[in-house]
């Protein structure tokens, strides 16, 4: 396993009824030695809570269109959630057009799979792993948690899945991108078939899981619409819960995680200790 950087951060706050503890981050560990992906996408960031004993861990994916962007994202939700004894594991995944569907949700499986193998070490509680997400990296958790067809789910127990403003039924948002960007036609192709076995609506029977999907109050209206109709099918068989942030969108759900009107951070603590098993 390999580490190549390590930051210490303390604050000496008080978050959410709970002391605050100092972050250890241990950047650029490699989830899977068996590969050497380009610009570093088989590389993780860890945020680990010094001191603290049994924490729930959360495997978050950044967002991007599966386009872009990296495991840097994370860093000030990890580092917020990692203050208040949640430990953060920030994945990058391959992206498109280098990258096909399922490549990307194989990589955060694969980093999935990492975390349930190594974060006992760090002090992380196995029973407590979630996985997350922003935008396209919450769809990638919402697949990843459903579809009980991957390896995954065989040997491990995703505790929930914390979605943060994902699209979530390809066969309605691939034709629309498409037809906006050809270079969407790199993610899933153009074969509708192929798009609906991407989706979600092919996996939503869930595994027991507990979901909660986290939108802003200015999404777009068709990913609210999207979301909302998830979280209703699955609450007929498990734990689903809907929640809109005031006075945010799409991109400032995370971009203000550290502004002092956030409410993401709170939201996602209060789900894990909801579900928690102790």
């Amino acid at each position: 396993m390999k580490k190549l950087f390590l930051l210490s951060l303390f604050v000496p706050l008080v978050s959410f009824g709970q002391t605050l503890y100092k972050v250890k981050i241990i950047t650029d560990i490699d989830y899977n030695e068996n590969v050497i992906y380009p610009d570093k996408k088989d590389l993780l960031d860890i945020y680990i809570p010094e001191g603290k004993k049994n924490y729930p861990v959360i495997v978050y994916f950044h967002g991007g269109a599966l386009l872009a962007g990296s495991k840097e994202m994370g860093k000030d939700i990890g580092v917020k959630l990692a203050k208040s004894g949640v430990g953060f594991v920030s994945a990058n995944y391959r992206v498109s057009p280098i990258a096909k569907y399922p490549d990307h949700l194989n990589d955060a499986q694969a980093a999935t799979e990492w975390a349930f193998n190594n974060m006992g070490s760090f002090g992380g509680d196995l029973k407590n792993i979630y996985v997350s997400g922003h935008s396209a990296g919450a769809y990638l958790s919402a697949v990843l948690a459903l579809n009980k067809d991957l390896k995954i789910h065989k040997m491990r127990k995703i505790r929930g899945a914390i979605l943060i403003s994902p699209f979530l039924y390809v066969e309605e948002t691939a034709p629309v991108r498409i037809k906006r960007d050809s270079i969407y036609k790199s993610i899933w192709g153009t074969n509708s078939k192929d798009w609906k076995k991407a989706s979600v609506s092919s996996h939503n029977k869930g595994n027991n899981e507990n979901f909660i999907s986290i939108m802003a109050e200015n999404d777009e209206v068709w990913r609210k619409e999207q979301n909302k109709r998830f979280i209703n099918k699955l609450k007929k068989k498990q734990t689903a819960s809907y929640i809109e942030m005031p006075n945010r969108n799409h991109s400032s759900l995370v971009n203000k995680i550290l502004d002092d009107d956030d409410q993401v951070s709170a939201k996602i603590i209060e789900f894990i200790q909801r579900t928690i098993i102790n």
